[in-house]
């Protein structure tokens, strides 16, 4: 349950519904049916959300307030528990904003093993749904059974393919799959034949009537043409000429389009062959001189390919949809069928020993499987994918990739655009960048190409692993007055503030000089607290803090009593300020 409904209505009112995963709905004339719609959908998606009833989104959420706030609550409860399957039991609350009642209430994601949750009188097929932007999307048939899927470890790439035989196999390939097993395992592989170590590792495995045959790991790891059993278990590049999508004026609608064939191997360095033939390179400005890139890192690229092929869903309802690469001007996403698997979400994307495999026996297959003409195998199946990913982003000096889960799809967006550009060094250079890390100038710069920063989204852009590093930081900006706060605690987020945003028009003396107000009142009142120099100044107190604990280092200030501070803590000037006669200096 949000922690303070002011807080949440304010986000509204700021960010809107889609960026708080908040459905509101007036209920002006009782408990509206669509609220199951919501219900249904908020459980199945990734975080949850919240349903607030009593506001009007068209006048800009304001309050119309609910003629019977007890019985609309009752009636809720009621829904969740007789309308849906499983019941729901959310946290409810009767909250009160510019003097009217409202309803909120906060619907938890259920846990993999109890979805979809569904209208009871509309059937698990008919009535599952799922959030999308501001709204409510029925799930279909086909995704449906993803979800039921999902409750255990999928065991489709187990499945034998039995159409295809042993010639459906590369035999290069195999091969050197093979004396890679017993080079890297020689106490169990060395000795055996082919095609029991084939066997033992289930790139093959014996039919009903003692026939062999490939499974479906092994056909994609290892097979020559995978698409004449799978035709759409494959990949689609298109390059776009326009942001849109749409086409140019002269009518040109693609650039480039290609649909890539073959095992996985191979569609991983065709796809890089397509990718790198479509980009350009830019100049990379760093402290040792100038360096040309490509406009996106080829191992970042390359992770993100792998990571879509090797974790794609291969339930029979998602195997008519591709991997898809689009390429615009300013970005590049990367979208494969099938969400964020087992224990990981998106806050936690990246972190060390978060690692779960949708498709356990293809990645233990491909971990030894080389890539074409390469001197690597297809991926290390130890969960560092996106870590490397982000890490040569962050090295690249551009913004961190956008993941985006919705439990039956999942996207990587990676911007096309350098994080620290010549325009955005200059706007840090008018906010006065002195003490400030590069961790922090990176979420500026993010939050000043619009970015809504929390604690995660904070460490992920920074590489920052501590949380209370994080939070250490982000609250000194927002001491700073370079940053604004919004919630509180797990709530809390992060956006420029005003004087931040408006830098580059005002230039850098439009801020108040803060420090020598403080001087200013230190001298006038003799002694002061941190609190009182807040409320008089009308300062946020960790700006009071802050500049407190600037003078004090310096030397500038000192407090009125040894020992540690607290916030009852008076503060005067030392004799040191009162002898260089600082008040004096318009620059201070």
């Amino acid at each position: 349950m949000p922690a303070d409904v002011d807080v949440l209505v304010a986000e509204l009112r700021k960010f809107g519904a889609e960026a708080t995963a908040v459905e509101v709905k007036r209920a002006a004339g009782g408990l509206p049916k669509s609220a199951r719609e919501t219900l249904s959908s908020f459980s199945n998606t990734p975080g949850g959300g919240t349903l607030v009833l009593g506001l009007d989104e068209a006048s800009g959420f304001a309050a119309i307030g609910l003629e019977d706030p007890a019985k609309m609550m009752a009636d809720l409860a009621s829904m969740c528990r007789e309308d849906m399957v499983p019941p729901l039991m959310p946290e409810i609350e009767i909250a009160e904003v510019d003097g009217r009642p409202i309803l909120v209430a906060d619907i938890p994601e259920l846990a993999k093993e109890q979805k979809p949750c569904y209208v009871r009188s509309l059937g698990k097929e008919r009535g599952s749904y799922i959030r999308v932007g501001e709204s409510d999307r029925r799930l279909t048939s086909e995704e449906v059974q993803q979800v039921v899927a999902d409750r255990g470890q999928p065991q489709f790439d187990h499945e034998i393919v039995s159409d295809a035989t042993l010639d459906d196999l590369d035999r290069a390939a195999v091969d050197a799959y093979i004396s890679r097993m017993r080079e890297n395992n020689p106490r169990i592989f060395a000795d055996e034949p082919a095609e029991v170590v084939l066997r033992m590792t289930k790139v093959i495995v014996r039919g009903a009537k003692g026939e062999e045959h490939p499974t479906m790991a092994g056909v994609l790891a290892l097979g020559r043409y995978p698409q004449q059993f799978f035709p759409q278990l494959n990949v689609t590049f298109v390059h776009y000429p326009t942001a849109t999508g749409e086409s140019t004026q002269a009518g040109v609608r693609f650039l480039d389009n290609v649909s890539l064939d073959g095992p996985i191997p191979a569609m991983v360095a065709e796809a890089m062959t397509v990718i790198r033939r479509n980009m350009s390179r830019r100049a990379l400005i760093t402290g040792e001189g100038r360096r040309d890139m490509w406009e996106y890192p080829p191992e970042a690229l390359r992770e993100a390919v792998v990571n879509a092929l090797v974790h794609r869903d291969l339930s029979p309802g998602s195997r008519g949809i591709q991997v898809q690469i689009e390429m615009y001007p300013d970005r590049l996403r990367i979208m494969n069928p099938g969400g964020l698997f087992g224990a990981v979400n998106i806050d936690r994307l990246g972190e060390e020993g978060r690692s779960s495999a949708r498709n356990s026996l293809l990645m233990k297959l491909l971990e030894d499987v080389q890539v074409p003409d390469e001197d690597r195998t297809v991926c290390e199946n130890r969960g560092s994918g996106i870590r490397a990913m982000i890490s040569v982003l962050r090295q690249a000096g551009m913004s961190p990739p956008r993941f985006k889960d919705s439990t039956t799809a999942f996207e990587v967006m990676l911007p096309n655009h350098t994080l620290l550009d010549d325009e955005t060094v200059a706007w840090l250079q008018l906010l006065g960048r002195e003490g400030l890390r590069d961790s922090q100038c990176t979420g500026l710069a993010l939050m000043r190409r619009g970015e809504v920063m929390d604690n995660a989204k904070y460490r992920a852009a920074t590489g920052i692993t501590d949380s209370r590093v994080a939070t250490f930081e982000l609250q000194d900006l927002v001491a700073r007055e370079l940053v604004a706060q919004t919630g509180t605690r797990g709530g809390a987020r992060y956006t420029l503030s005003e004087y931040a945003e408006t830098a580059h028009v005002r230039g850098r003396r439009a801020r108040p000089n803060r420090r020598r107000q403080v001087l200013d009142l230190l001298a006038l009142h003799r002694e002061l607290s941190k609190s009182e120099i807040s409320e008089l100044l009308g300062l946020n107190p960790k700006t009071a803090e802050h500049w407190l604990r600037t003078l004090k280092g310096e030397g500038s200030v000192e407090p009125t009593q040894p020992g540690r501070g607290s916030k009852h803590t008076k503060y005067r000037l030392s004799a040191k300020a009162m002898q260089e006669s600082l008040f004096g200096d318009p620059d201070l």
